[in-house]
């Protein structure tokens, strides 16, 4: 039945090309979306019929960028898929909903790929549905325009979101697996198989891991996966009781993700990869979670953000809240086995600064708030079939050939800050937990026109002897080695946070600054824009989540200072990851605690101390009321040392102790991080 819908759609999408049915104004746009849609149907063909797997690789080069160019800068700025042209072209009322439709459509893509007939023909038949609408009147009703598109959403939600939930803890569902483990990835043509766009970074990438050592590839690969198990060694938790784990990563990789699914199957674990998402119905935001080629156009993905907008209401929340915990319990045997993700990022592009379009859909204050709900409340349902409290994850990163002419030299020093000796780091880093255990606060100032003054509260210790505030990170799910943390107490904490620039989740921040009153933040700015309500709402949206306040979820310093030399001396600190760039100097985190949805679970220090402070006054919540505990973020912030003033620690006595003064460590036995910076002075 499927096949036979999906005939009769292409049929009529056929004949759009040559019809003069609809007013002239919107003619343009269907017979572009229609040329696009028997694109995918030529793809989805020549999948079938085998032809593109002889195909040579520079044909294979010219289809995929016949499929993304449409988006590409140099082609965005006249395409449909940009709803400031859109609106141009079609008027300010149709343009950003017709352009939110052609973006859903260039979903097809992946569909095309992955031979999933049911998910175009859904899609053709609304992009049909609304042509007809188009068709009957000039300019219909664009309330009915509206309501096809939330009908989509709504009727096809327990398709597109049940399906979703199923790739993420499905071991069946490899798709992509079966690409990475059964290809010769000597020829680097597998990468077109995926259908994501692939530009010259992950052929570099690929080209430049053929190049290494198998004891190399090893390596990387070990670091990667004995982290993820050490994650679990490290909380007490039971990897036996497990079955599946989550790899997630940037197409280039496969040589490495190969050997990785090899050590995860040692562990008993079978891989589950899925691709990020390309439906309006399992986005979140512009975020890649999953695995994914080049991003074709950040600000293509920043412009549709907030195309849930079209049809984000309670009823429709209610709808997918139903669908995933339907979902849940029929897989229910699934996610239990489900140990959580494996990150591998890769970072090094140009950084990305989005240009806000008042023609791009936004949510209502109103849909804002529908919107924290439904996060909160999917994480309750989620955390209820795969727990909290046991499993775990890991995260490292590398960099992308974009990153510069240097790209194998960088490339090879950050494999070796990725795999520093952490018994040197756990020793020193015990020294500074050691001094910070004796603290009532610390007290946090800038300098070299970095405006922050900060007093963070400590928890206090009740057995100092059997307990500690903070954890000693030693590069287990948390690559590279590098920092101490913890959750600091909320009432006491107070004061200015100011970074002249930084880079959060892809996005770019000048003097971002957050004031904080007992531990919550009560006022933010930035200097990105001109008028500070735009200001506000970027923070608003990106860092804050549309919540009207956060609190400080995490305290830590960084002492990974052999990393920070690292990005000096190849000038590439805008560019390095959050993952590194939070082990090169002090940092804080808003949002929830790391400890979030496992507060209760043991955790010790390598020394045999408990780690006592993983909650906060928010978090203590969840006894009461989960709704309230938790905010589904977290996001760091690091001040570099060359804006450090001064951290220092004071006990409930009043004595202070320095622990950096003017950028360097001075708290004794501390003074080694100080040997690279050594060669940053030069």
């Amino acid at each position: 039945m499927i096949e036979e819908r999906y005939g009769l759609a292409i049929m009529r999408v056929r004949g759009i090309e040559e019809e003069e049915t609809t007013g002239t104004k919107f003619r343009d746009y269907f017979r572009q979306a229609a040329r696009f849609l028997m694109l995918i149907d030529e793809t989805k063909s020549r999948i079938e019929d085998g032809s593109f797997a002889d195909a040579e690789p520079a044909e294979l080069s010219e289809w995929n960028m016949r499929l993304y160019e449409d988006i590409l800068p140099g082609h965005y700025e006249e395409s449909y898929g940009n709803p400031s042209y859109a609106a141009k072209m079609l008027g300010a009322e149709y343009g950003p909903l017709l352009a939110a439709l052609y973006a859903e459509l260039r979903g097809a893509i992946a569909w095309a790929y992955e031979q999933k007939i049911e998910y175009l023909d859904i899609l053709f038949e609304l992009f049909i549905e609304i042509y007809n609408q188009f068709e009957e009147e000039e300019e219909p009703d664009i309330r009915q325009i509206k309501d096809i598109i939330y009908w989509y959403a709504s009727d096809y939600c327990d398709v597109f979101v049940a399906d979703r939930i199923r790739e993420q803890i499905d071991p069946a569902k490899d798709f992509a697996a079966d690409i990475i483990l059964n290809s010769d990835l000597r020829d680097l043509r597998y990468l077109y198989r995926f259908g994501e766009y692939i530009s010259e970074n992950e052929i570099r990438t690929a080209k430049h891991l053929l190049c290494q050592t198998e004891e190399t590839i090893a390596k990387m690969a070990e670091v990667y996966t004995e982290g993820y198990r050490m994650g679990f060694v490290n909380t007490g938790k039971d990897l036996s009781k497990k079955g599946t784990v989550n790899i997630r990563y940037v197409l280039g990789f496969e040589r490495v993700i190969k050997k990785a699914v090899e050590n995860f199957q040692d562990m008993g674990l079978r891989p589950v990869i899925y691709r990020s998402g390309v439906s309006m119905l399992t986005k979140r935001q512009h975020q890649k979670v999953g695995y994914y080629g080049a991003i074709a156009n950040k600000q293509y993905e920043y412009d549709h953000r907030n195309d849930q907008a079209l049809f984000l209401d309670k009823k429709f929340v209610e709808r997918k809240l139903e669908v995933i915990q339907t979902t849940y319990e029929h897989y229910k045997e699934e996610a239990g086995k489900f140990a959580g993700p494996a990150c591998i990022e890769m970072f090094g592009e140009e950084p990305f600064v989005p240009v806000p379009k008042e023609e791009a859909l936004k949510l209502s204050k109103k849909q804002q708030e529908l919107s924290v709900f439904f996060d909160n409340r999917q994480s309750q349902i989620t955390n209820e079939y795969i727990r909290g409290d046991e499993r775990s994850f890991t995260i490292i990163a590398y960099p992308v050939p974009e990153i510069g002419e240097q790209y194998e030299e960088i490339f090879d020093e950050i494999v070796r800050i990725n795999t520093l000796d952490a018994k040197v780091y756990e020793e020193v880093q015990q020294t500074l937990i050691d001094a910070l255990d004796q603290g009532e606060y610390v007290h946090v100032a800038g300098m070299n026109g970095n405006r922050t003054d900060l007093t963070i509260r400590l928890f206090p210790l009740k057995c100092p002897e059997k307990e500690t505030a903070f954890e000693n990170c030693t590069a287990d799910v948390n690559i590279p080695v590098g920092e101490v943390f913890t959750s600091p107490v909320l009432a006491g904490t107070n004061g200015v946070l100011h970074v002249s620039k930084v880079y959060l989740n892809e996005l770019q921040y000048k003097d971002l600054e957050f004031t904080f009153a007992n531990g919550m933040i009560a006022d933010y700015n930035c200097g990105n824009f001109s008028r500070e309500l735009e200001n506000k709402e970027y923070i608003r949206d990106h860092i804050l989540h549309s919540h009207p306040t956060l609190p400080l979820g995490e305290f830590a310093i960084g002492t990974n200072t052999y990393a920070y030399v690292a990005a000096k001396k190849y000038e590439i600190e805008d560019k390095m990851p959050i993952l590194i760039a939070e082990k090169m100097g002090p940092h804080f985190a808003v949002g929830d605690t790391c400890y979030s949805w496992s507060e209760d679970v043991k955790v010790y220090n390598p020394n045999g101390k408990e780690i006592a402070a993983k909650d906060n006054e928010v978090s203590a919540l969840r006894r009461e009321d989960v709704s309230r505990a938790y905010y589904q973020c977290h996001t760091d912030i690091t001040i570099p040392y060359e804006e450090i003033g001064k951290i220092a620690v004071v006990t409930r006595e009043g004595k202070e102790i320095p622990l950096l003064l003017k950028g360097r460590f001075v708290l004794p036995g501390t003074e080694i991080l100080n040997e690279p910076l050594k060669n940053a002075d030069k």
